[in-house]
């Protein structure tokens, strides 16, 4: 995007390890050019001091896409840029964009969020009764009582659902189950056509394309060690999703910009909060809502996910108040390490999305 775009929405502070806060306050074009020239600058520091071989992001205020770049190498194995369009695996960022696809089905009347899921399957998921007692809201805001996965044992239920936060990327499959028999196609087709068309996402899959021979990364270990991208050939709705920078902040302008009705492609505003309430308090600062995990801190609310497969991470913050938000995709199992201060020195303030125990660095 120009640097000139930044104008409008441009806020300076103290320059930091990364740069400058620069939304808010208006600046002169000078100043934002020399922002954004500081940034382009030290970006790239803070990723060799990580040992992070490329990042890519993406910026939203309002009604626009105002900054994307990429910045590194797709693959240490070969010299080939990252730019805002570099295919990345999101892993966990899959689990918002399917929530908000569940919540336009919720508008449609194709599901009840409170109904027990067993009502839309042929047969129970598994066979502990306390399946019954399970919803799509339950799902969603991660108090289904499952475990997170369950590896190659079938899946099983902890505690009484509803009762306790738990992440799981379990319930996301079991919510897969029943969007499939609802709506009697699988999750890529059903997908593609109800959300990655419409919200013009058109380098984004839940599944391996051809085309990301030539657009997708290759994982890093610690050292930096090039690790092949997995290249899923089913969808999962907790995290198979690959996509870019600037598709995913096309994700995020949908949260932004609700849709007129149950017609719409997008969410109406009624649905976008409700996606956003708290369903459930982990922390005096930290609840989760529907899809989003959700942060309370002085300067707003905030909806925030992360995304880790080990040698990829991701993490995606937002407020709907400020009508800003911004996506940051890594290669690297050190991708986690910088997004702090990226999401500092671009939205401001301090967030504590960042100190949620299950996030690794």
């Amino acid at each position: 995007m120009l640097r000139r775009d930044l104008l409008k929405y441009g806020k300076i502070s103290a320059i930091t390890a990364l740069g400058a806060a620069v939304f808010g306050l208006k600046l002169d074009l000078t100043q934002a050019d020399n922002i954004i020239a500081a940034l382009e600058r030290q970006i790239p520091r803070a990723m060799k001091q990580a040992k992070i071989p490329g990042l890519s992001l993406a910026i939203v205020k309002n009604d626009r896409i105002v900054w994307s770049r990429g910045f590194g190498v797709t693959s240490t194995k070969k010299s080939q840029p990252v730019s805002d369009r570099t295919v990345f695996g999101a892993a966990s960022l899959a689990k918002p964009l399917f929530a908000y696809g569940v919540l336009k089905m919720r508008e449609r009347g194709q599901i009840d969020l409170d109904t027990p899921l067993t009502k839309y399957t042929a047969k129970p998921y598994i066979k502990d009764p306390a399946i019954a007692k399970i919803t799509a809201r339950m799902v969603l805001s991660h108090t289904t009582g499952f475990p997170n996965w369950s590896g190659n044992a079938p899946v099983w239920i902890e505690r009484t659902p509803g009762t306790k936060f738990g992440y799981s990327g379990e319930g996301y499959l079991y919510l897969q189950r029943a969007i499939e028999e609802i709506t009697q196609t699988n999750l890529q087709e059903w997908i593609d056509r109800n959300l990655l068309v419409s919200l013009g996402m058109k380098d984004s899959s839940y599944i391996w394309e051809d085309k990301y021979r030539w657009m997708a990364v290759d994982g890093h270990d610690r050292a930096g060690k090039a690790i092949a991208t997995s290249k899923p050939k089913k969808a999962i709705s907790a995290g198979s999703l690959r996509t870019s920078a600037v598709d995913y902040a096309r994700f995020l302008l949908g949260m932004m910009q609700p849709g007129r009705d149950m017609y719409d492609p997008r969410l109406t505003q009624d649905s976008i909060k409700e996606m956003l309430r708290p369903q459930i308090k982990i922390n005096p600062q930290i609840s989760w809502g529907l899809g989003w995990g959700l942060e309370s801190t002085p300067e707003g609310d905030y909806f925030w996910h992360w995304g880790d497969s080990g040698t990829q991470k991701s993490f995606t913050i937002g407020s709907l108040e400020k009508k800003i938000a911004i996506v940051i995709l890594t290669n690297s199992q050190n991708g986690l390490k910088i997004c702090p201060d990226i999401v500092k020195n671009s939205l401001g303030g301090k967030h504590p999305a960042f100190s949620f125990p299950m996030i690794r660095y």
